[in-house]
């Protein structure tokens, strides 16, 4: 069973392998969106769901090859676990009351993020950057409670479907903050009433749109280097352990070579 194990994991470990099983998922996801094309599942819906029903069975045995081959292992792995979920969720079955479930078929795309060296650094970096980031979002949600407060008492009564109340007033401020139609769209036709309500929006934006989401883009950026600085070091320390193993397998053989020459000038 152990020699199973070892030649199972080596057989999954190739660079063949997770090509294959890329390809599929990238094929999965063209067939997945084609599937929403009632004209094309006239014509090739049944080829289609062949195709989709392959593939799945395609995945369910690689996550069971997996297990098999380390099983505490596989689990240990967050993105494995992050495969078994989302290959799970296209198992359930899709009828009756459970048929809005068939929608979240295209999570299988999602094991690109897994399938992807790229992918992954870029999501544990943005991972790490949660805890950082926690401390930016108290300080945006204050800035946003400020201005929702006074915009509401300011503007309430003359535009009350954009300020009538906290809650209007903070999505009219998000949606000054995205640059979304903020200009024609809201705060000129609020100066028409207010001439210097400027004086309100502009520093809203420059507080928000340009200087704390700039701090979310700096926090998420060093949490990727640090991530890939990390990658880095292990990579070098797993290089340095392998070249400790040649040396100590070079001093091995040297020293079999010397006693066995010492043994043949021996019987000689």
């Amino acid at each position: 069973m152990a020699k199973f194990q070892e030649h199972l994991k080596s057989f999954l470990a190739r660079p063949g392998t997770d090509r294959f099983i890329l390809v599929l998922i990238a094929i999965n996801a063209v067939t997945l969106g084609l599937e929403t094309n009632a004209i094309v599942m006239e014509n090739a819906g049944g080829l289609l769901l062949i195709i989709d029903g392959f593939i799945l069975t395609v995945f369910v045995f690689e996550l069971i090859a997996r297990m098999v081959a380390d099983f505490k292992g596989f689990w240990r792995d967050p993105w494995r676990i992050f495969d078994f979920l989302v290959v799970s969720i296209a198992l359930i079955p899709a009828t009756g009351p459970l048929a809005v479930l068939r929608a979240f078929r295209i999570l299988r795309v999602l094991r690109l993020i897994s399938t992807v060296k790229a992918m992954r650094r870029v999501v544990s970096g943005l991972l790490a950057a949660l805890p950082g980031m926690g401390s930016i979002i108290l300080l945006l949600g204050l800035i946003f409670y400020v201005f929702a407060v006074i915009s509401t008492k300011l503007f309430g009564e003359a535009f009350p479907d954009w300020f009538g109340s906290i809650g209007e007033s903070s999505y009219t401020l998000f949606q000054i903050m995205t640059l979304e139609s903020w200009s024609m769209g809201i705060v000129r036709p609020v100066m028409e009433e207010f001439p210097y309500a400027w004086a309100l929006f502009v520093p809203f934006i420059i507080a928000t749109a340009f200087t704390v989401l700039n701090l979310f883009i700096g926090v998420i950026v060093d949490a990727m280097q640090s991530e890939h600085a990390a990658e880095a070091h292990a990579e070098r320390d797993a290089m340095k352990h392998e070249t400790e193993l040649i040396l100590r397998e070079v001093r091995e053989l040297r020293q079999e070579l010397a006693e066995m020459k010492r043994t043949g000038y021996d019987k000689a």
